[in-house]
């Protein structure tokens, strides 16, 4: 169901006292796989709109609980034990990126694997202390 003026199934940030207040904020680009929003949003005139957002598993390193592959074609097996960066794109859909271990250390590619949403179960957030220089999230206080 669109949200007022912003389209469905779109990847949106709600913070309940943002600015012009509370309402949905949409990307505004993309780092290392994470979206970074907008600072200014567009405010919701009923706040039960905010019930029928979906509430998306965070963007961040995961493990790979049991094996799987990403889509009913089958067409990417990831392993127990992998790990996996979980991001999104504008539309909301979920994209796995696989990193690889080489001289220059761990790196991440820029391109992913579409992942069905019913999928997101065989996934377990890992922990990772975030760096003095790493991005801030304006939302949070």
């Amino acid at each position: 169901m669109p949200l007022e003026t912003v389209a469905a199934k779109r990847l949106v940030y709600f913070h309940n006292h943002g600015e012009p207040g509370p309402g949905v904020y949409l990307p505004a680009s993309w780092s290392q796989n994470r979206a970074t929003f907008h600072e200014r949003g567009t405010t919701l005139s009923d706040l039960s709109y905010a019930s029928t957002l979906v509430a998306l598993l965070p963007e961040g390193l995961y493990s790979v609980r049991e094996g799987f592959h990403c889509c009913d074609q089958q067409c990417v097996r990831y392993e127990p034990g992998a790990l996996v960066q979980l991001g999104y794109d504008a539309q909301a859909t979920a994209i796995l990126f696989t990193p690889e271990w080489s001289t220059r250390g761990l790196t991440f590619p820029d391109r992913g694997t579409r992942l069905d949403e019913t999928r997101m179960a065989f996934l377990t957030a890992l922990k990772v202390k975030q760096a003095a220089d790493s991005p801030k999230d304006p939302f949070l206080h």
